[in-house]
């Protein structure tokens, strides 16, 4: 079982992660903004981060930056969740340092198979 963070402000994109994640049997932990999702990585050190990008509160590329930055959360893999499609998204994002991206809606495959292969604990 990994510890998971969803970074989501989006209630409904918020409630099916969590949901998909907790039927595999992960533990998660939930951040309505980037640099609340900043906070609770710092605290609460969790194996894998999903992001997602564009949010009030300061956005998900902030947050990356930030998680980078700081070498408490250098090393947690960050995976963004968004509806935002194009390659130049996806380039930027890798830029930034995310391990992964998923379009919105997040597939359940795609989005296991990073927990997987990035948070070092397979799925049940």
């Amino acid at each position: 079982m990994a510890n998971l963070l969803i970074v989501e402000d989006s209630a409904t994109d918020r409630e099916y992660l969590l949901d998909m994640l907790r039927k595999a049997g992960h533990s998660t932990l939930v951040a309505a903004s980037g640099g609340e999702g900043v906070e609770v990585a710092r605290s609460q050190c969790p194996d894998l981060i999903f992001m997602d990008i564009v949010m009030e509160g300061g956005d998900g590329y902030l947050a990356i930056r930030a998680l980078r930055e700081d070498p408490a959360t250098a090393r947690i893999p960050v995976v963004v969740v968004s509806s935002k499609n194009q390659k130049a998204d996806k380039m930027w994002a890798q830029l930034q340092g995310a391990k992964g991206y998923v379009v919105k809606p997040a597939n359940a495959e795609v989005v296991l198979g990073y927990v997987d292969s990035l948070a070092g604990r397979p799925s049940p």
